[in-house]
């Protein structure tokens, strides 16, 4: 959802900055537009041209209900299923580009492994820019979002820049919604690694 009608905050709210990933609070009142409404957070930008994002948990504050709870990908699975990962994993979003971070190419591999009580699963993630404040936010989403999987007892998320990531680690479909020629870099890797050790 896009929105070109201008919202004022109903209360104060916390925020992150967009791209520095600086914390800071939006006061109640504060005129707003949603640039961006995916994956469950809210990127709003203000008169002055700042952009920031907020919470699921902020929907409310915009006028909106947020998402229920049953209404996650991984609600579905009785047990840790790779296609639950993906699921979640397509939920997280870059808070400026309104494509999902495995089309964008940014996950570069995911392993899931047995330990006691589950699987633990170890995710490598890239960013579109190693200089990127929002690394940490984006690494906390998607540690949450695996967290909640059924059968995960451990995740372990690590930001690397090895390879650097490029426009053509995209998948096709993203590259068509940013309106990048589908010959645009490197070609795109069939899939990041995944494999469950058993």
């Amino acid at each position: 959802m896009v929105s070109t009608a201008q919202i004022r905050l109903n209360r104060d709210c916390e925020a992150i900055e967009i791209p520095s990933g600086r914390r800071d609070r939006l006061a109640a009142g504060t005129p707003v537009r949603i640039a961006q409404s995916l994956g469950g957070s809210y990127t709003v930008a203000t008169d002055q041209g700042a952009m920031y994002r907020l919470d699921q948990a902020d929907a409310d504050a915009l006028g909106m209900t947020p998402a229920r709870i049953d209404e996650n990908p991984a609600s579905g699975y009785a047990e840790f299923r790779e296609e639950a990962m993906w699921d979640e994993l397509r939920t997280v979003f870059d808070p400026e580009i309104p494509v999902n971070i495995v089309d964008l190419g940014l996950i570069y591999a995911a392993h899931a492994s047995p330990v006691e009580g589950g699987k633990r699963v170890e995710v490598q993630m890239s960013l579109t820019a190693p200089g990127c404040g929002m690394s940490e936010v984006l690494k906390s989403e998607v540690e949450n979002k695996i967290r909640r999987l059924p059968g995960v007892s451990e995740v372990q998320v690590e930001v690397v820049f090895d390879p650097p990531w490029n426009p053509g680690r995209m998948s096709d479909a993203a590259k068509l919604q940013l309106g990048f020629d589908l010959d645009y870099g490197a070609p795109a890797p069939s899939s990041p690694d995944f494999r469950i050790i058993r």
